[in-house]
């Protein structure tokens, strides 16, 4: 047992980071960080050969999948800010009349997009979607939000770029067949992971998981009231829209554009462009440069100005000299020494003066009358502004306002590059899938269009990566090599292939169970990672290609319905949508069946198991 202390430790580290990361001992970077300082710290000591060097342990954070991951998420910045995600789904959802039709809508194109863009900023940015379209329906949330991220975690299932796993999974199956062939001298014929071999597994599973989804949906899914509301703020905003003239929204009633179902915000009233006020009703047609008075919670103003067919009155936004793009939402509580109190906001040249534009003002509760521009200020007020980061800098030592601050997710949409960015998009993915380029080559020229076209800027471009998920991705790999090189994966192939009797489909089975567990317990790319090197070592101790193990790793490391932790979309619309762990159990263990034997059965027949 001593001369293998080598495995047993590098066992223990895997089990280490198994249940710190189940149980939340600490934050996830932290101790994925730690799990690979011990193997790392092990090797420098005692100068073992059966564990990786220092440079070959760290080698997992300049992983071409982790540098892919990384781009993905700045190529997806730029749809996200430009609003192309409600381009591409939003005129689907607004035709919804039913609970069955709404999800059939939102769950098809939701799966689709998640096939090619990361699903996590793609479930982010549909949650305001979703919250509108359950108000419009009348509808609990929580019928919508579950099904929004399981259909993306299958989606993602259906190509490389989906989900990281997958990209994580195939860079080691590359690397590892490289080495394999360098070390034997000889050509060794392994089936390639191309763009859309994890459709063999994840269309079919994909098109079952959302028959199931849609069936049963409306039984095993209680209604809750989400924990947290927006309509809850006690302070209401006064903000005004001015229709595009050529927008989506000319010609259809305030409850046909989804305006009447807005979360914690509604519409008091209508100017026409003529000068005359309406009441705001139901089906008020609304007409090209309609102004719309609307009240409503910050979270639900800042939701508001992402909707096609609204910009602010009179063009002031535009007449800044700042572009779009580097604008956002910034917050101000006027002083009793502003210079502008007892002024309307017209009156003090607002723009002119800051060079920034009135969106809205909150004064308490109350519903602040007339137009905003004729908004007298007052000490005390809270403005939502329209303006540069410089503002905050220049603001923050005035007297003109107590407090400046900006407001989180408040960057400026640019609309009108929403077609760009989604062109720019369907280029990467086409380039990858034909396997023109590289998936890292497509999704570098991507940030660099997205960026070179002011989709999104170089910060938000930054801002937007997790870095937490790299570190836990890259910090896995690196455990993952030990376990490899100390043959502690061996050991557990071994112990697999015992249970499973030494057949290839019992030990599929085994491995996608084993695979399955760890992704509920912590995470899905650490749990690919770490079993990548169980299926290739118990491939070659029963002689068959580790392709079809491997994929087995791949699809199981993303099936994760049955607890909200194991995916970061599940965990996103826990506490939005008011949920307990018992309804992921419920609603998500039959899922997670349905997917394992779809896995399986198309696995074995597909590669002859």
């Amino acid at each position: 047992m001593i001369d293998q202390w080598e495995m047993w430790l590098t066992i223990a580290v895997a089990v280490g980071l198994l249940v710190g990361l189940a149980w939340r001992l600490a934050p996830t970077p932290l101790i994925a960080l730690a799990g690979l300082a011990v193997v790392v710290l092990a090797g420098e000591l005692s100068g073992s050969d059966r564990l990786p060097t220092t440079a070959a342990a760290v080698a997992g954070f300049g992983n071409q999948g982790v540098v892919t991951i990384a781009l993905l998420f700045a190529v997806v910045a730029g749809l996200e800010l430009t609003g192309g995600t409600e381009l591409a789904t939003g005129w689907l959802l607004s035709r919804a009349q039913s609970l069955r039709g709404a999800q059939v809508r939102m769950l098809l194109p939701v799966a689709i997009l998640s096939g090619f863009l990361n699903n996590t900023p793609v479930v982010a940015a549909l949650l305001p979607v979703v919250h509108d379209l359950g108000k419009r329906l009348r509808i609990s949330s929580t019928r919508l939000l579950l099904p929004l991220s399981y259909a993306a975690i299958l989606g993602g299932m259906c190509t490389l770029i989906g989900t990281s796993t997958n990209l994580i999974v195939r860079n080691l199956y590359e690397h590892q067949a490289e080495l394999a062939m360098a070390a034997s001298g000889e050509t060794i014929e392994l089936s390639p992971l191309g763009f859309f071999t994890p459709a063999l597994v994840g269309l079919p599973a994909t098109i079952l998981g959302l028959i199931y989804i849609i069936a049963t949906c409306r039984w095993l899914l209680p209604e809750r009231t989400p924990a947290v509301s927006v309509s809850e703020d006690p302070r209401k905003y006064t903000v005004e829209m001015q229709v595009e003239s050529t927008g989506p929204l000319v010609g259809r009633t305030l409850q046909e554009a989804g305006l009447r179902a807005l979360p914690g915000l509604y519409v008091a009233e209508i100017q026409r462009a003529d000068g005359r006020i309406e009441p705001a009703k139901p089906n008020q047609r609304i007409y090209a440069d309609d102004v719309l008075i609307l009240v409503g919670a910050l979270d639900s103003v800042v939701d508001l100005r992402k909707l096609r067919g609204l910009q602010t009155p009179d063009g002031q936004a535009r007449k800044l000299k700042v572009p779009a793009w580097q604008r956002t939402l910034v917050e101000a509580v006027v002083s009793s020494r502003c210079a502008l109190v007892g002024k309307t906001i017209r009156e003090g040249r607002f723009r002119s003066n800051y060079n920034a534009a009135v969106v809205a003002v909150a004064r308490g509760g109350r519903r602040l009358q007339g137009k905003l521009g004729e908004v007298r200020i007052e000490a005390g007020d809270v403005l939502l502004l329209e303006a540069s980061p410089s503002f905050l800098h220049r603001q923050r030592g005035s007297s003109d306002f107590y407090l400046v601050s900006t407001v989180e997710k408040g960057a400026v949409r640019r609309h009108d590059r929403a077609p760009l960015a989604i062109g720019i998009l369907v280029v990467v993915v086409g380039l990858a899938a034909l396997d023109v380029i590289s998936i890292l080559a497509a999704s570098l020229l991507g940030v660099l269009a997205m960026v070179g076209t002011r989709c999104c800027t170089t910060s938000e471009a930054r801002r937007s990566v997790d870095w937490s998920l790299l570190i836990v991705i890259g910090s896995a790999i690196g455990i993952g090599e030990a376990l490899r090189t100390s043959g502690a994966a061996n050991a557990m192939a071994t112990g697999l292939l015992q249970i499973a009797g030494g057949n290839p489909i019992a030990t599929l089975v085994a491995l996608y169970a084993a695979t399955v567990i760890c992704t509920e317990l912590i995470t899905n790319s650490a749990a690919a990672a770490l079993m990548f090197w169980i299926a290739w070592e118990a491939a070659d101790k029963i002689d068959v290609s580790p392709t079809p193990l491997v994929l087995g790793v791949m699809i199981a490391a993303s099936a994760s319905f049955v607890t909200p932790f194991g995916y970061q979309t599940n965990t996103m619309v826990y506490s939005v949508g008011g949920y307990r762990l018992r309804d992921y159990v419920v609603f998500g263990l039959p899922l997670s069946l349905i997917v394992m034997a779809t896995a399986v059965l198309t696995i074995s027949l597909t590669y002859g198991l």
